[in-house]
């Protein structure tokens, strides 16, 4: 089958096409042939090193497509059923790939395997930071940076749903108009615009409840800067490199704010957490809330190409990987 490997840590130039032998699923796994394979900026972060791993490694942490194969003790999967995960293990980026039984999740009707393969993590992890870490509020004032990129787009629609008024942070006027097409009452220009200073006026100088950050190092300070007082800061990504240490002191002398670093894999650790995440995901696509945006899809030998304009802003929603 063809798989793409990073044969070290380093930029998208890391990335061979191989040849390997499909594999076997083991006892509480399942083997599924992939449709579609979702791009997202965590697998940027284990080719570059910055997350470990045991090298030469298949990279990608999210797929879709048909139930090849279930291995022994397997109940809540057969053969042909249709399936998707978001969390890994590493592997996605293979024409085939073993995951548990119990990190897969199956397909509903009206979800095909493109939409699930763009939604997984992304959605997923929408889910945890509006619902579960940071819950948004009817009446809540949000900022959303990149708020054009793959999880932006499905935070800024379903936080709009739930009733909150929603700033964006984009790099240009295309992505800004998109951002609006999809839940922003406003967006901020990062590239042109000091962006606290933007929301303080936005704001009539409160400062928003919530800030989601995926962006990181470059966005940090305006992200402080941006809160109200007892506002929470939610930095659940490193897109332009990790976030800066912070002192205790800071988030006093800010308005008693809270900072939290949270990874979905802490709110989807139970059976029971995984499926209520995709079942609140599959409900707000279903009801219309949520629209997946794919933006772009490359063919899985162009894996190299796709992390070149990943990390290039170049790309808009979320970006497949078609075997």
């Amino acid at each position: 089958m063809l798989a793409i490997q990073a044969v070290r840590t380093g930029g998208p130039e890391v990335l061979e096409a191989v040849d390997l032998p499909v594999p076997t699923p083991g006892p509480g796994q399942i083997l599924i042939r992939h449709e579609a394979i979702g791009l997202n900026f965590i697998d940027t972060y284990f080719r570059s090193g910055l997350y470990p791993a045991r090298l030469p490694a298949v990279l990608g942490m999210e797929g879709a497509g048909v139930v090849e194969a279930v291995g022994e003790g397997v109940t809540r999967f057969a053969a042909g059923d249709r399936a998707a995960y978001g969390n890994g293990p590493l592997g996605a980026y293979a024409e085939f790939h073993v995951v548990s039984a119990e990190r897969a999740v199956k397909l509903p009707d009206g979800i095909d395997s493109r939409t699930a393969a763009a939604a997984m993590l992304k959605g997923m992890t929408a889910e945890f930071l509006i619902r579960r870490c940071a819950p948004v509020r009817r009446g809540s004032t949000i900022l959303v940076h990149a708020a054009a990129g793959g999880v932006g787009l499905i935070l800024c629609q379903w936080a709009k749903a739930l009733g909150a008024r929603v700033i964006g942070t984009v790099g240009s006027q295309d992505k800004a108009e998109l951002a609006r097409a999809n839940g922003c009452d406003a967006v901020i220009l990062y590239r042109d615009e000091d962006v606290a200073a933007r929301v303080k006026d936005l704001t009539d100088g409160k400062g928003v409840n919530i800030v989601f950050d995926g962006v990181g190092k470059d966005t940090f300070e305006a992200s402080v800067a941006s809160l109200r007082r007892r506002g929470i800061m939610v930095s659940y990504g490193n897109a332009s490199g990790p976030a800066p240490a912070v002192l205790p002191a800071r988030l006093q002398q800010g308005g008693s704010l809270f900072l939290t670093r949270p990874t979905l894999m802490d709110y989807i650790t139970t059976l029971e957490e995984l499926d209520d995440s995709a079942t609140a995901l599959f409900r707000a696509i279903a009801a219309g809330q949520v629209k997946i945006a794919i933006g772009q899809e490359f063919p899985l030998a162009e894996a190299r190409a796709a992390h070149e304009a990943l990390e290039a802003r170049q790309t808009t929603g979320a970006t497949l990987l078609i075997p």
